[in-house]
């Protein structure tokens, strides 16, 4: 008896003084104390908690401030209110059912993130779990503040893991990136990084990591050109990629050098696929016979840009994607690209998640996926043929 007013006492002066120094709201202090009791077992399914009225005195809170904490409870499953009677432990195993957070800023921006979010959400694996969609936001400042406030939304909610796509292509995404990791890791949050790491190409993450092998598809399309008779291959992506983008470049490097094409010049052109002046400088100054592109989105724009300044393709210049993309076969030159295994993604997402919450203690696991390549136009036909 005297340990249990002891660790009582310890709870009322924890809750206190992290109430004074704002680390978090009181209910949640006292709802996560809750939830730790109820799962060491010291509540068992079907016990009856304390009344509001001696949680009241036990915390040294407000009755508001109980009945916020306990609605917590009610939210997470953990819980039920019977009319008249109290609160009272659920029988079902709430700890065996997880609520994950979808943290996408690029979601209904880059394609790829709907079949994968669709491969987790129709999973074998997902069917007594729950996802939370997070929203898309298209400017690239409102798109940085969105992916900070989905965070803190999820930390609050306590989800059980948070799915995460890093940011791309706005000014601050590193910094934002790392910070979000951060937050999440202070919080106790499992986190899977989708098709992308935080950290620049090759410093590997302290995340798990689910995507594709990056290097070997760049590789690959690089020998496809090759066969192609092209010798002059040059690769195009847009400023402030992802390190996928980098991961890539390394793959079309190695494989210039394996075939003895990689000469003193530097092909790699970052720059606004768009920019109709810019395009036609790197024309000028790289002469290429080809192009691989950071995705098929880049290409898209390369190539209508291209066709603008009256470059034949695939006689002039030949041209490969990287995502096959709904409408890269509808482009007015198919494209040419490699076939992401986005629900693929999304499946062995979801497995590695739980396999991280049933055992923490794992190495962290960066697990790449092959693409396939689809032929299509703008490569033409293969050299000799």
């Amino acid at each position: 008896m005297r340990d249990r007013v002891t660790i009582q006492a310890k709870v009322k002066k924890e809750t206190s003084e992290a109430n004074l120094n704002g680390t978090q709201p009181k209910y949640r202090f006292i709802s996560e104390a809750l939830r730790q009791a109820i799962v060491s077992g010291e509540y068992g399914p079907g016990r009856r908690l304390p009344s509001e009225a001696q949680l009241v005195r036990r915390f040294d809170a407000s009755r508001m401030t109980i009945v916020r904490a306990v609605k917590e409870l009610q939210q997470l499953g953990l819980v039920e209110r019977r009319v008249g009677s109290g609160t009272y432990v659920s029988l079902a195993r709430p700890e065996e059912s997880f609520r994950f957070g979808l943290l996408i800023p690029n979601l209904g921006n880059a394609e790829i993130f709907e079949p994968i979010c669709q491969g987790m959400a129709n999973s074998e694996l997902a069917r007594q779990h729950s996802l939370i969609w997070g929203r898309s936001i298209s400017e690239d400042d409102k798109r940085e503040k969105a992916a900070q406030l989905m965070c803190q939304q999820y930390i609050d909610q306590r989800v059980s893991g948070v799915f995460f796509a890093p940011l791309e292509l706005t000014k601050y995404m590193n910094e934002i990136n790392r910070k979000i990791v951060q937050d999440l890791e202070h919080a106790k949050i499992p986190i899977v990084l989708l098709d992308r790491s935080v950290e620049p190409y090759p410093i590997r993450t302290r995340c798990d990591l689910v995507g594709i092998d990056n290097r070997g598809t760049a590789h690959i399309s690089v020998e496809h050109l090759i066969r192609r008779g092209a010798k002059r291959i040059a690769f195009f992506a847009k400023r402030l990629s992802a390190p996928t983008i980098d991961a890539r470049i390394a793959g079309y490097r190695e494989a210039l050098w394996t075939h003895s094409l990689l000469c003193n010049e530097d092909l790699v052109t970052r720059g606004d696929p768009s920019d109709e002046a810019f395009v036609a400088s790197v024309l000028k100054k790289q002469r290429p016979d080809a192009f691989i592109c950071g995705n098929d989105h880049t290409a898209a724009l390369l190539m209508q840009v291209l066709l603008n300044l009256g470059v034949k393709i695939p006689e002039e210049v030949r041209i490969i994607g990287m995502d096959d993309v709904k409408y890269a076969s509808l482009l007015p030159i198919p494209l040419t690209t490699q076939h992401q295994p986005c629900l693929d993604i999304g499946i062995i997402a979801m497995r590695t998640m739980l396999d991280r919450l049933q055992n923490p203690g794992l190495p962290m696991r960066e697990i790449t996926l092959s693409c396939k390549l689809v032929v299509r136009k703008s490569c033409g036909k293969e050299k000799g043929s």
